[in-house]
């Protein structure tokens, strides 16, 4: 009997050992599946972490591109403008070019026609007015502005007085010129004994009476502020007489 008793406490203590181990295995299977299920759920977390950022970047595109919608619309819209603006200066560099050479012509006759005062500086200033025309680097509204220059330079003649050392036309002998704006011109001989204006009917200097060489050189003095302004009287040309 106590043999029995033996073999059943055996049999019973072999049937717990086998459901412990089925129990622990049954554990360990469970622990397993919870850290499967745990790298499920951060995987799971990361992809969603990582969906919502790519949705904010995407929405960041989409404004974006909104944006850089609008700009391209508002830049085919001023070179739009520019192209047609390009189109009018064209236009109107074929007019002015004409204007500024029939500007030039003119400029050029007056100073063959006007009071023979520093000739040669005024044609030069014509000279390089038509060579700046024929210009590709320049603009024609740097051209524009030089021609304009020319004629504000011409105006400016008109109102004032100058006095300058030159020859005198026809001789080889340096006078001193005085102008008067653009009513009279006269010269002073170096040694001051003799003194002569410009005859507009004749087109050429004439020579004065002594009776003038103190006002002419007077008037000289004045010019080139050595002398305070002052009344002097010279024998001022209109209507081809003498005054």
């Amino acid at each position: 009997m106590l043999a029995s008793l033996v073999l059943a406490s055996s049999g019973a203590s072999a049937q717990l050992d086998n459901a412990i181990a089925k129990e622990a295995t049954r554990v360990e299977k469970g622990a397993q599946a919870q850290d499967k299920v745990d790298q499920i759920y951060d995987q799971t977390r990361d992809s969603v972490t990582e969906f919502k950022s790519v949705t904010k970047q995407a929405d960041g595109l989409r404004v974006y591109l909104q944006q850089l919608q609008k700009q391209l619309q508002n830049q085919a819209t001023e070179l739009a403008e520019i192209e047609r603006s390009v189109q009018d200066v064209t236009v109107i560099e074929r007019q002015i070019v004409p204007l500024m050479l029939r500007m030039i012509d003119g400029l050029e006759q007056f100073v063959a026609l006007d009071l023979p005062f520093l000739l040669e500086e005024r044609r030069e200033r014509v000279s390089g007015l038509r060579g700046l025309l024929e210009r590709a680097d320049v603009t024609v509204a740097e051209k524009f502005r030089n021609v304009m220059a020319a004629y504000t330079t011409e105006i400016e003649y008109g109102r004032t007085i100058e006095a300058y050392r030159g020859t005198l036309p026809g001789t080889d002998r340096e006078v001193d010129f005085l102008r008067i704006g653009r009513i009279a011109m006269f010269y002073e001989s170096l040694d001051g004994k003799e003194v002569g204006r410009w005859n507009a009917d004749g087109k050429a200097f004439e020579q004065l009476s002594g009776a003038y060489r103190g006002q002419i050189g007077q008037g000289i003095r004045i010019a080139r502020e050595q002398a305070a302004p002052d009344l002097i009287r010279l024998p001022i040309q209109t209507a081809g007489a003498a005054q």
